[in-house]
């Protein structure tokens, strides 16, 4: 077990006592279900010690299992507690240390370095499923004072995640690549739809010539991710307050990422519909770029 100046912010104390009430499980049997003895589980009550990792993972993975999805409702009662803000969610690998920065950021996302959220738990949680110490977090915004640009699935957002994601060769130059390129970097925060690995794939047919802008459009947006929030400056940063660190147990990163690739299933199947529905219609690349 680690000493209390060591514990993990998942609020773990908070979830323990919450869960006693409302499993309506008496302390022995909640002990025995995790593993530990009784005077084990006390100490976790009262915040004098708090688990190990294989004790978090029992903890969660006993709830997850019994139907008690902790993380959405606790993410459906920030939003109840925020009303006035936007509830966003952020997965990462390895946890959050120290203040937000945009130093930390990783170069080759889809509008370059900045802080990324999504607007679904569930899809945050499933990015970082594969990796075993992730873990996610919900952040209250409040978008007062900033510069926000929104994007849907269009030509100029296709363009714009080429641009940052090193797929635009020849064409980064163009006077209208610049102007998008421009208005990006004049923004504070962005709202995008999310564009994963598969999506990309698509947006770099187009890229190639191999597809037109109408085609792409219709295939990626029928593999829609939803939407993710990025922040490009430190007034944006300033403008997030963290709420949360979720631990995430195996059988739910399992159920998130299952999810995920089911609908990608799906979206695959449709884009391939769109693609023969609006062969013929739209520009190709070069066209557009002449």
């Amino acid at each position: 077990m680690y000493p209390v100046a060591m514990e993990k912010d998942y609020g773990f104390q908070e979830d323990l006592l919450q869960v006693e009430a409302s499993l309506g499980l008496g302390k022995e049997e909640i002990a025995k279900q995790l593993g530990v003895k009784r005077q084990t589980l006390n100490l976790w009550e009262r915040g004098l010690f708090v688990p190990d990792r294989l004790s978090f993972e029992a903890f969660y993975s006993f709830l997850f299992r019994k139907g008690i999805r902790l993380n959405t409702i606790k993410a459906q009662l920030a939003q109840e507690d925020n009303s006035s803000s936007r509830i966003l969610f952020h997965g990462s690998k390895s946890g959050l240390v120290g203040p937000l920065s945009l130093e930390k950021s990783a170069p080759g996302k889809d509008f370059g370095s900045g802080f990324y959220l999504g607007e679904s738990l569930e899809q945050s949680i499933s990015f970082v499923a594969p990796f075993p110490d992730s873990s996610a977090y919900f952040f209250a915004f409040q978008d007062k004072g900033l510069s926000q640009l929104t994007f849907s699935v269009s030509q100029e957002w296709m363009l714009s995640i080429a641009y940052f994601r090193g797929r635009l060769g020849k064409y980064e130059s163009h006077p209208l690549i610049r102007q998008i390129i421009e208005k990006i970097h004049s923004a504070d925060v962005i709202k995008a739809p999310i564009a994963d690995n598969r999506m990309f794939q698509i947006i770099g047919e187009f890229i190639d010539g191999q597809i037109t802008d109408e085609q792409c459009k219709h295939c990626l947006a029928a593999t829609s991710l939803g939407s993710q929030y990025v922040f490009l400056s430190e007034k944006a940063l300033a403008s997030l307050t963290k709420l949360r660190h979720c631990y995430l147990c195996l059988p739910e990163k399992e159920a998130c990422l299952s999810e995920r690739n089911l609908l990608s299933g799906i979206g695959a199947d449709k884009g391939k519909i769109a693609r023969a529905k609006y062969k013929g219609q739209g520009l190709y690349i070069e066209e557009i770029l002449q």
